[in-house]
Formats: C-alpha cells, sequence, structure tokens
C-alpha cells in the first residue's frame, strides 16, 4: 500500500477508527520514507515533512495520527542520512508495540466494567470497544449490546456484526430511538476520536448519548488510547470538526436545502464518568493532567 493509496483510504473512510488510521497512516509514512532516494540529511526531512503533512491532511479531527507522526521527529538527529534511518526503524518498532500495548490494557481495564447481566449501549463502530466486548465474552460474561446504526454511513452496522460474529446478543436501534435504548442500559461504552483540555470528541451523535445517559443515572465511559489527546488544546487550539461531503446525507436534494454533516460531536466532560486508556481508568480532568505530561514533549505541528 503506497502513501498515495493510504491517504485517499483514510478520506473516504476505507479505513476508519482513529486507532486504525493511526497504525495504516504510521506504517505507510514508514515504508514511503524507507523507500526513499534522499540525497542529504535535509532532503530526507523534507521528504518525511511532506509525507507526514499529506496525511494529516487527510482527517483534520485526528490526533493519533498527528501523534504517531510527530513520535518520529522526536529527538531526531539530522547529522547523517544513516541516523535518520536508524531512528525511524527504532521509531516505528516503539509506536507499534505502543498501539499493541494500550490496546491490551484497555481491554484489560474495559472488561472490568462490564458484569453479568448487562445491557450495554454502544454507538456508531468502535474498534476498542468491540474488542473489550469480546474480551468480556471470553471471560465468560454474559451481557447484551444496544447499538445505534450511526447514520449518515452506517458504521453502527459493522459494531453489530462483529459483535454477532463474537456470539454477543446485539439489538439494533435505529438513531432516534436511542433514548429509548439508553433508557434499558446499564452502561455506556463510547470510543473516543479525541480528546482536549475541554472536551471529548467522539461521532456525532455522541453528545446527545452522554447527556441522556447522565440525565438517567447511567454511567458513560469513553474506551481510548492516550495518544488521542491533542496537545495542541494545551496552548489554546480548537481540535477542528470535520464536515463531510452532503453527498453522504441526500445526494440530491432540493438546491435551497443546506446539509450539516458533521463528523464529530464534542462532548462535555460532565457527561462522561470517566476515560478508560492504557493508563487507567481516570475523570477528564486528570486523564489530561496525566498523559499531557509526555505527549506535549514530543509534539510538533506540520
Amino acid at each position: 500500500m503506497t502513501l498515495k493509496s493510504t491517504c485517499k483510504d483514510i478520506k473516504s473512510l476505507k479505513i476508519q477508527g482513529a486507532i486504525s488510521v493511526a497504525i495504516q497512516g504510521a506504517e505507510a509514512f514508514y515504508q514511503h520514507v524507507k523507500n526513499s532516494k534522499p540525497t542529504t540529511p535535509a532532503n530526507l526531512f523534507y521528504i518525511m515533512k511532506k509525507a507526514a503533512k499529506m496525511l494529516v491532511e487527510t482527517r483534520p479531527t485526528e490526533p493519533a495520527l498527528r501523534n504517531a507522526l510527530s513520535y518520529y521527529f522526536f529527538n531526531l538527529n539530522l547529522t547523517s542520512i544513516k541516523n535518520i534511518f536508524t531512528h525511524l526503524d527504532l521509531k516505528h518498532h516503539e509506536i507499534m508495540n505502543h498501539f499493541k500495548d494500550a490496546k491490551n490494557k484497555i481491554i484489560e481495564y474495559g472488561v472490568r466494567k462490564i458484569k453479568k447481566g448487562m445491557i450495554v449501549y454502544t454507538h456508531c463502530h468502535s474498534s476498542i470497544v468491540c474488542d473489550i466486548l469480546i474480551g468480556a465474552k471470553k471471560k465468560g460474561i454474559k451481557f447484551e449490546v444496544y447499538n445505534t446504526e450511526t447514520r449518515p454511513l452506517y458504521q453502527g452496522r459493522k459494531t453489530a456484526i462483529q459483535l454477532t460474529k463474537a456470539k454477543i446478543p446485539v439489538t439494533h436501534f435505529i438513531d432516534s430511538a436511542a433514548r429509548y435504548a439508553i433508557k434499558k442500559a446499564d452502561i455506556v461504552l463510547l470510543g473516543a476520536d479525541a480528546i482536549t483540555t475541554t472536551k471529548v470528541y467522539n461521532k456525532v451523535g455522541s453528545e446527545t448519548i452522554a447527556l441522556l445517559a447522565t440525565s438517567m443515572v447511567v454511567p458513560v465511559y469513553c474506551c481510548t488510547d492516550s495518544w488521542k489527546f491533542d496537545p495542541d488544546s494545551i496552548f489554546g487550539f480548537d481540535e477542528e470538526i470535520e464536515n463531510r461531503t452532503s453527498k453522504e446525507v441526500w445526494k440530491n436534494p432540493p438546491k435551497k436545502v443546506k446539509i450539516y454533516n458533521y463528523a464529530f460531536d464534542q462532548i462535555d466532560p460532565e457527561y462522561i464518568t470517566g476515560i478508560i486508556s492504557e493508563i487507567g481508568v481516570y475523570g477528564h480532568s486528570i486523564f489530561v493532567d496525566e498523559v499531557h505530561k509526555v505527549i506535549s514533549k514530543r509534539n510538533l505541528r506540520f
């Protein structure tokens, strides 16, 4: 898979899910740079910066991808091409190990929240939420899942299919029936595409879900790799919310009909019980304090 094709697949949502985007984006970056023919260290650095910029511009609300790419540049020694390639090999290995180890820890901590007889509500498709639920099933915990379709691209169907294959009972709801489903749920597990100092970003509809769940005293947990924290938010930068093409919603609407197709919601932390990440289960403010100590030190804007 080339850098160009990977960028195309991320933009079109053929590659979806923040961690999948980060892993495949990092792999495409690494292979592209390793296969390049630089003439000088400066030329190689330019190739790296250009490749990173191409990937970052595919989708704006993807800090996990940005953090993974910035890791390649952390403490980069530009004295020789050989040094740069050695650095890349090391960083690539560390990045891939991070995502693997983080996934295992998030599953471990998330499974502890699933109890016998629970109804677990989830929205859209989060690979880590599915992994947690499948992990709970493997532990012998009997529960069922309510999930919503997630228009306009119906990513919720992917969740339903994946969980059903794992022999987990699933009841699928249209988005507008979310309140009915949450009323019957014992816990809400959501993914997270981005976390800032003031908000959690997830698939559009998530804010309504979190607000409804809170009003019904149903706990809401966001399950996420800590690399989805956006360190730029420490310095006042806002997370850009992707506004996708209206054609996904309505291919041929009347000319005077405006369509907004925002991909994500901003969830106020007061509606989130906790964030389940590889560093533990924390409230939003403590999570931010813990994670920015590391990520902010290597932040690089492309």
